[in-house]
């Protein structure tokens, strides 16, 4: 048997960010590297297939000029294709506070550190729908 030596090869990451949208819930892992970033094990751009919102990932990075700088691992779940790209959006945007405060200036005037808090309204009961009501016959 020959003898194989484990190389302790663990990632550091630099900070992390919980970014959030409607149902959507990304976790952005920010790493030292060169650029690439990837959603749920795939490419940015081999997730997002929309153009937009794979571009809204990275949107950040252009505010603050770092493009290229650091690499990102992003684990997002629920919502939608664009609620999830929103949410990566915000969690980047913590992500890059939490490692430089200097930067959050330029992201809060941009809107990137705010969370959007609309939501889909609940249904009630007695109505067909959130606020649609059955219809009323008096007689």
């Amino acid at each position: 048997m020959a003898n194989t030596v484990k190389k302790d090869s663990k990632v550091e990451n630099l900070s992390i960010g919980v970014g959030r949208r409607k149902t959507a819930v990304a976790r952005v892992y920010l790493r030292e590297g060169n650029g690439k970033i990837t959603v749920n094990g795939k490419d940015v751009n081999e997730y997002f297939v929309d153009v937009l919102n794979a571009s809204l990932v990275s949107q950040p990075f252009k505010v603050t000029e770092t493009e290229g700088k650091y690499d990102l691992v992003i684990n997002v779940v629920g919502g939608g294709i664009t609620g999830q790209a929103a949410a990566c959006r915000h969690g980047v945007a913590r992500a890059l506070v939490a490692y430089d405060a200097s930067y959050k200036p330029a992201l809060h005037t941009a809107g990137m550190m705010t969370r959007d808090p609309r939501m889909v309204e609940r249904k009630k009961y007695g109505q067909r729908k959130a606020r649609k009501h059955f219809q009323f016959s008096k007689r």
